[in-house]
């Protein structure tokens, strides 16, 4: 991957819903929706408690969680909330890298929570002002790693000197199911909030950092960690109890591997910019990756403040150290789906 011609990180910028939830108010909301008619709540409540969250933001006022809503229903919702927050982030990206939509060679889109065919970014191609001979690339399917991994397919679409919109958009809310009252919808309403994110990428030099290599690992017989079931009325959300343990004992070993394939397996890792999956997810990568306690602190603060965003969330953190200041060589890293980590190097310009 390193053979590629270099691109540059212009700018990440984030967007996110209206409608706050404070997570006392997700568990009295979970409490009203579940506790009746789930044994296991009061067993599980605790899970809102220790999540390491104190907000987050969603698509809907609350009462709208209430309803019994149905494929159409909730993909209606999809549509309209993904367009408008793709819209936000892509106009703060786009501004903050000095670039005009007409200039956008390719659009690189990542969403896994909804359905759009026309794809997302070819319902707003108008709105945006992007050109009718632009080259889109919608993704599908990669749940939480699609931040890393649409990052990572917006540099090597960049060529030389073309100029590349990448955004990721996931409205995990509109998932809550009251008809299935398994142990793992209850954890993901005490995880889950909205968000989207965007990137200006240029083939070339300069910007804030260089996107260097990258590279995946797919672990065998893992389909069943972390995905969605697609089922009536809607998507079914998959959580394995194994996630934690699973990222502590193999964590090292695939970064290493990701490393080694980016060509980067000499280079020192100033700052490892992780997926906060969860509370337990965070300390999982932290031990696995021999952090001291506490290292990966802009994505404790993320995850406090806005939840698990899916494929977003990655981008909100590095939004935060690129604030902060970038260090000289970074390592964005997200799981996900299949059961995958995602990585991609980024080098301070």
């Amino acid at each position: 991957m390193s053979s590629f011609p270099p691109a540059a990180l212009l700018s990440v910028a984030t967007a996110v819903p209206e409608t706050i939830l404070l997570q006392e108010e997700a568990k009295g909301l979970a409490k009203k929706l579940f506790g009746t008619r789930s044994r296991h709540f009061d067993k599980l409540a605790p899970v809102f408690d220790n999540a390491g969250i104190e907000k987050r933001h969603m698509v809907r006022p609350t009462a709208w969680y209430e309803g019994d809503y149905g494929w159409k229903e909730r993909n209606h919702v999809y549509l309209e909330a993904a367009e408008k927050l793709y819209i936000e982030a892509a106009e703060k990206a786009l501004a903050l890298a000095g670039i005009r939509p007409a200039a956008v060679d390719a659009l690189v889109t990542v969403s896994t929570t909804g359905i759009a065919t026309p794809s997302l970014e070819a319902r707003v191609a108008c709105r945006m002002g992007f050109r009718d001979d632009v080259e889109r690339v919608p993704v599908f399917g990669l749940g939480c790693a699609g931040g890393v991994t649409g990052l990572a397919t917006a540099g090597r679409l960049a060529g030389r000197d073309r100029i590349i919109l990448f955004v990721t958009v996931e409205l995990c809310s509109t998932s809550i199911r009251l008809d299935k009252l398994s142990k793992a919808n209850i954890v993901a309403t005490a995880l889950f909030g909205d968000g989207a994110a965007a990137c200006v990428v240029r083939g070339g030099e300069g910007g804030i950092a260089g996107i260097g290599g990258g590279g995946e690992i797919l672990w065998p017989d893992t389909l069943g960690i972390m995905g969605w079931d697609v089922e009536d009325p809607g998507l079914g959300v998959i959580f394995d109890r194994s996630i934690p343990p699973f990222v502590e004992a193999n964590m090292a070993e695939g970064v290493g591997r990701i490393l080694d394939k980016a060509g980067l397996g000499g280079t020192r890792i100033d700052r490892f910019v992780c997926h906060p999956g969860g509370a337990k997810v965070i300390a999982a990568l932290e031990q696995s990756l021999d952090l001291a306690t506490g290292a990966l602190d802009h994505e404790r603060a993320v995850l406090r403040e806005y939840g698990n965003m899916s494929a977003p969330t990655v981008l909100f953190v590095l939004e935060k150290l690129i604030a902060e200041g970038l260090p000289a060589h970074t390592l964005l890293l997200a799981l996900g789906p299949g059961f995958t980590a995602s990585g991609l190097g980024l080098t301070r310009a």
